[in-house]
């Protein structure tokens, strides 16, 4: 019979998830910086990796209080993520639309940060894991601001920009 599958082991699981996650896309916000047009979207992107660092020494506290190595365990979601994102960098290079591609395929990570946020921080709670819930929250607010941030970046100048270049014949 198969052993049972708690709470505890799916938090975990989950951990590892969002660490592989993160140290992705640690190397991502790298790339996406290299390729960003506006000095504006290079900084968000500059100031995003040094917020992405802080995270995951924030998530190896968490693993350190549960009494476990910080290791990643492929996540398969945030690899489609991000190689969708390498594939704006190479279709819209040279084009007016690449910064507003970027801003996009960047939300996307935000959004799966925030919902594996949301989770790990809830079942943190649930398992009376009060400091872990407080680690998860702080990066659960920092993602959520620079989600915000890249809308004002989009709807202030990269989406406007987009719209507004000649189409190539």
């Amino acid at each position: 019979m198969a052993t049972q599958k708690t709470l505890e082991d799916l938090f975990h699981d989950t951990l590892k998830d969002i660490y592989y996650a993160e140290r992705k896309i640690l190397r991502a916000l790298k790339k996406m910086q290299r390729a960003a047009q506006s000095e504006e979207l290079k900084a968000a992107f500059e100031k995003h990796h040094g917020q992405t660092e802080g995270q995951i020494e924030r998530l190896q506290q968490v693993f350190e209080q549960i009494g476990k190595a910080p290791r990643g365990k492929t996540c398969d979601a945030i690899d489609g993520i991000i190689a969708e994102g390498e594939e704006i960098i190479e279709d819209y290079k040279d084009t007016t639309a690449l910064d507003a591609g970027l801003i996009s395929a960047a939300q996307a990570v935000e959004h799966y940060e925030i919902c594996r946020y949301g989770t790990l921080k809830r079942w943190a709670t649930q398992l009376g894991l009060g400091e872990a819930a407080n680690l998860l929250d702080e990066t659960l607010k920092e993602e959520s601001q620079t989600d915000a941030d890249l809308t004002k970046l989009a709807d202030g100048a990269a989406n406007p920009k987009a719209q507004t270049a000649k189409r190539s014949a």
